[in-house]
């Protein structure tokens, strides 16, 4: 199974219970940012310059559970900057799994060896790792010498230890299709779970802005991908792959995400920042949702990056699409 019977209940549980409560903007996923410090200056990043007047900053570990208990959602990706380099991130992440929380603990790799020794494997754990292609490549992106090589080796070890592991990568302009499927057929050869993709985005913080693609461009880029995976397990939705083929029209819900970190809730989503508010409920109550999506606000014209639009795929799937569904997390 893609996703496992218990967290795909959980979800299905958060669901209903919202629905049952009227609440129409359900959060799926908390983006936990714990701090924005990094040790690496990565090209298609922009939250270690967004954020350069808090680096030294860093949430507790009971404002990262008050965060959690906040929205409710049932899962927790723990991002940063590098959330590894976090004193207590072993504290967070035992803390939210005592809690019940999914977590999907991001990271570039640096660090993961020795993390994985501090940490004991469990179900509701998956490191996420970032790779955005082989060594030339994602080295380049990173701007840093064996990035790619390190994080390599933290995944053997971290699958050795029987840890979930999957990998994340950002497609862009000049991405190389074909370097990119090789890669993710060697990444299933190290026995991770899967792959998540999506396609970059470049928001204010970001300096280089020539690297995006725009909508046309990604779903040509997307369509000749899924064409040629031959059995790579994707993490993605099959409905939010077809959106990123131009196939099927979805709104983006950036409710179904909300962000936490040094400075409070973000708004109005992961990317873009306006402001921030010091609570949940202030953050959905106050946020003018109707002035943000690609039909609003010309910011948002060319995003599809997966954390504004896989709820928005499963909360407007139908019939036929939750059979598509149930057949992809079974496959």
């Amino acid at each position: 199974m893609i996703y496992s019977a218990k967290l795909s209940s959980k979800i299905i549980k958060n669901i209903i219970s919202n629905k049952i409560r009227g609440v129409d903007k359900i959060p799926y996923t908390l983006m936990l940012e714990p701090l924005f410090k990094c040790n690496l200056n990565c090209s298609g990043c922009g939250r270690i310059r967004e954020y350069r007047e808090v680096l030294s900053k860093k949430l507790t570990v009971s404002e990262c559970i008050d965060a959690a208990q906040q929205a409710k959602a049932p899962v927790v990706s723990i991002t940063g900057g590098e959330p590894l380099i976090h004193p207590q991130i072993k504290e967070i992440v035992n803390e939210l799994l005592k809690r019940g929380f999914f977590i999907y603990l991001c990271t570039n790799g640096l660090l993961l060896s020795d993390f994985v020794d501090e940490i004991k494997p469990k179900k509701e754990l998956n490191l996420v790792v970032h790779l955005d292609g082989f060594s030339q490549v994602h080295n380049s992106i990173a701007g840093a010498n064996n990035v790619f090589e390190k994080a390599i080796e933290g995944i053997e070890k971290a699958v050795k230890l029987n840890f979930r592991v999957m990998t994340n990568t950002t497609i862009y302009k000049n991405t190389d299709e074909n370097e990119i499927l090789n890669l993710f057929s060697y990444l299933m050869t190290l026995g991770i779970q899967g792959v998540l993709v999506s396609p970059g985005f470049h928001y204010s913080s970001v300096e280089k802005k020539d690297m995006f693609m725009e909508k046309t461009e990604i779903y040509k880029t997307f369509a000749n991908i899924y064409s040629k995976l031959n059995g790579i397990k994707i993490y993605n939705t099959p409905l939010y792959w077809e959106f990123l083929q131009g196939k099927r029209n979805l709104k983006c819900m950036p409710w179904s995400t909300p962000t936490f970190n040094v400075k409070g809730w973000k708004s109005p989503c992961y990317l873009i920042t306006d402001c921030h508010f010091s609570t949940y409920r202030e953050y959905i109550e106050n946020t003018s949702w109707e002035k943000y999506g690609t039909d609003a606000d010309q910011r948002c014209f060319n995003c599809m990056m997966h954390c504004g639009f896989e709820a928005s795929a499963i909360s407007s799937a139908g019939m036929n699409d939750l059979l598509k569904i149930l057949k992809w997390n079974f496959s």
